[in-house]
């Protein structure tokens, strides 16, 4: 039975083979139904193809299929005696880094494919920024198609090198920047160990995902409960109920434990924990509850309650590193909104402070425009107070969206206080 859960997340350039890598993770560890891969022989054998191509078992949807490409952020689920996995298979065109930011939001660990013919190249850099911006704390270089490169020794020392040095500029410890080579295509390095690499003593891709350490759920961190809804049946059993429902996005919380309201600042006392089965003497992160509270508060959709003795500062001017994910350049003095967990406030940018050159890693400052895909750090002056806290010790309070008020896009993901990965690293 599995004993622990990893996040994980793969980013890379297009046509690395990252759909072919987790088809064969997926298939080495019999994570595959029978039908699925019934499915997957016939469509090869119509395609002319000997074997099995595995990168049907990810890439699922059949206009992706006709197109070559994946384009979505897809959820994979497998287990192995060790441990479970749940994997966010990201997409690798370069219009699609947004969906990078997604997948490796909660990632523990992202396993980041290079062509072992073409080495480092600049969608590699540029996922590996956005990996350090989102303080991903481990990665994984998968050197994939060696065998097209006659399992060359000198050939993977010489990307594994490269890569460790813009890791490092990042922010990342030699510890947790592990390079594999490996040929999901064929499978060496990937569940077995391979003969063709005599030359490479460390562990297949399997195995390390199974042993690396994983970091344990923030349940000692202060309380952080976004409310999602307010509870009040007003029926005749329950005249006076009032319940705030939500989930525990960090720290853990009991009846008796003083909490403060925010923005309001209102302090009070919880005297009780629901749940559809029955109340509970505490709930941790992760956990969807309903909290009583000893006062007859006004409190609304979008309100936090947060531990009494750390929390979070309340402000209307936020200063954060965005992730720009929209087409239309982001310049100062756009108006937008932010949603900050349950709540959705009107903005404005003030300045644009640094943009970072995640190919250079280098800074530029007071740019005059944030680009798609590109990174920089900005001041936004909100409508209204919000609680926020610093992402780099908070990262479920610490994130917001950024969001097109006309047509509801979208524009990009904000980080309270993130320092840009060359000013801070992961």
């Amino acid at each position: 039975m599995a004993t622990d859960l990893l996040r994980l997340a793969t980013a890379g350039s297009v046509d690395d083979g990252k759909s072919t890598l987790v088809g064969r993770l997926l298939y080495d560890t019999k994570s595959v139904l029978a039908d699925q891969l019934d499915a997957v022989h016939r469509a090869s054998v119509d395609k002319g193809l000997s074997t099995p191509d595995l990168s049907l078992l990810v890439d699922g949807l059949r206009s992706e299929r006709e197109q070559g490409i994946t384009i979505d952020v897809a959820y994979r689920y497998f287990a192995t005696p060790r441990r479970t996995f749940v994997l966010a298979d990201t997409p690798g065109h370069v219009q699609y880094t947004r969906n990078t930011v997604t997948g490796a939001s909660t990632a523990q660990l992202a396993i980041l494919l290079v062509d072992a013919r073409k080495g480092v190249v600049e969608q590699t850099r540029r996922h590996a920024a956005v990996l350090g911006l989102l303080g991903v704390p481990r990665l994984v270089l998968a050197v994939n198609k060696i065998d097209l490169v006659d399992y060359d020794e000198a050939t993977f020392e010489v990307i594994a090198k490269e890569f460790a040095a813009h890791a490092a500029a990042l922010g990342y410890a030699r510890e947790n920047v592990t390079t594999i080579p490996v040929s999901a295509l064929v499978g060496d390095n990937v569940v077995d160990a391979s003969e063709r690499t005599p030359w490479y003593v460390g562990p297949t891709l399997l195995e390390h995902l199974e042993t690396v350490p994983v970091e344990p759920d923030p349940h000692e961190a202060p309380l952080r409960f976004p409310v999602q809804y307010v509870i009040r049946p007003r029926t005749a059993e329950h005249p006076d109920y009032r319940g705030y429902a939500g989930q525990v996005a960090a720290g853990s919380v009991a009846p008796g434990d003083e909490v403060v309201v925010l923005p309001g600042g209102t302090r009070t006392t919880v005297s009780r924990i629901d749940t559809a089965d029955g109340p509970l003497t505490e709930a941790t992160a992760g956990m969807s509850v309903t909290l009583l509270l000893t006062d007859d508060l006004d409190i609304s959709r979008g309100d936090l309650v947060a531990g009494a003795q750390d929390p979070p500062v309340v402000t209307d001017e936020v200063t954060a590193t965005l992730a720009w994910l929209a087409d239309k350049p982001l310049v100062a003095g756009a108006r937008v909104l932010v949603k900050h967990g349950a709540r959705t406030v009107a903005a404005i940018v003030g300045e644009l402070r640094t943009r970072f050159d995640e190919q250079r890693l280098s800074t530029v400052d007071n740019p005059e425009s944030l680009s798609l895909n590109e990174i920089g750090q900005v001041v936004l002056r909100t409508a209204e107070p919000v609680p926020v806290d610093d992402y780099r010790t908070h990262g479920r309070t610490g994130a917001f969206l950024v969001i097109d008020p006309a047509e509801g896009n979208t524009l990009a993901a904000g980080l309270v206080g993130a320092p840009l990965p060359l000013l801070g690293g992961s």
